[in-house]
């Protein structure tokens, strides 16, 4: 049982403003059913250009309804520039605080609220900045810049408190390297403390093929067989190299993520950045 504060069970009990609004200015989702959690948020601008109303809909936990709940009363009167600048920190020390595992809840509020002003200004012809990156974590569709923002703005330190704020890393593990390499990078830790990449240098054909087995064995292999999975080296032609999954990753539905943001990275990182990796058809 999750160490809930009064006031977040108040919330999840007796939740305020749940349902949709019909016609809605702006409409957010985020998370996902197969994540385990999900949010819609829609909302209604008054005549004056403020939030005269807002409703939640959301498929989770106790700190999702809760978060979703104080969020939407957190957010009416204010303008869209002020409601935009709403984090999922102000969101949690509204509720008096959520427990760590639970943090992620308060950063699907903050994420579905910023998805619905972009839904509102879009609908009005304005450009929207579009948050970009590469995707790190391929259980939970995570990006490098979603994780760079949780570690800025709640100053976190570890790759379980990552997890806790955007569930990065909570899957199958494999992107949690990579997650700290982020954290150190933020934090400014020493470049000498760092995991460093193989200096790339020209190589032939036949060295490019010996460091690309060593980095599928030493780096990818592990990772895939520690969930079920594995991998072969099919061929190496010029700047392609073939692979075939086994095991679990041959049926695996994120198999093409983990081909690009695992395999394809680390041999980019180890071998040579020129390398694209393709499946075997």
């Amino acid at each position: 049982m999750w160490d809930y504060n009064k006031k977040v069970m108040d919330y999840f009990l007796h939740p305020v403003n749940a349902g949709e609004i019909e016609n809605p200015d702006g409409v957010g989702e985020e998370g996902s059913l197969a994540c385990g959690d999900a949010l819609k948020l829609t909302f209604k601008l008054g005549t004056d250009g403020r939030i005269a109303d807002a409703k939640f809909k959301t498929f989770g936990c106790a700190s999702a309804i809760a978060s979703a709940s104080i969020m939407t009363e957190m957010i009416k009167g204010l303008t869209l520039e002020e409601a935009a600048k709403i984090t999922n920190k102000d969101i949690v020390d509204k509720l008096g605080g959520l427990p760590a595992q639970k943090m992620h809840c308060s950063v699907m509020g903050m994420e579905a609220l910023q998805a619905a002003i972009a839904n509102y200004h879009k609908g009005k012809g304005k450009t929207v900045k579009k948050v970009d990156g590469k995707i790190v974590c391929t259980c939970f569709g995570v990006t490098d810049k979603e994780i760079e923002k949780v570690v800025i703005e709640n100053n976190l330190d570890s790759v379980e408190q990552v997890t806790n704020f955007c569930k990065a890393g909570g899957g199958c593990g494999s992107c949690r390297g990579e997650i700290q390499m982020i954290i150190d990078r933020i934090r400014g830790k020493n470049e000498a403390e760092a995991p460093k990449a193989h200096e790339h240098k020209k190589l032939t054909n036949i060295q490019k093929i010996q460091l690309v087995q060593k980095t599928i064995s030493d780096q990818v292999r592990p990772l895939l067989k520690a969930h079920g999975g594995d991998i072969d080296l099919v061929d190496v032609e010029g700047n392609k190299v073939i692979v075939a999954f086994r095991g679990m990753c041959s049926q695996c539905p994120t198999a093409e993520y983990t081909m690009k943001d695992v395999v394809e990275a680390r041999l980019r990182e180890f071998v040579s950045e020129e390398l694209i990796v393709e499946e075997q058809m």
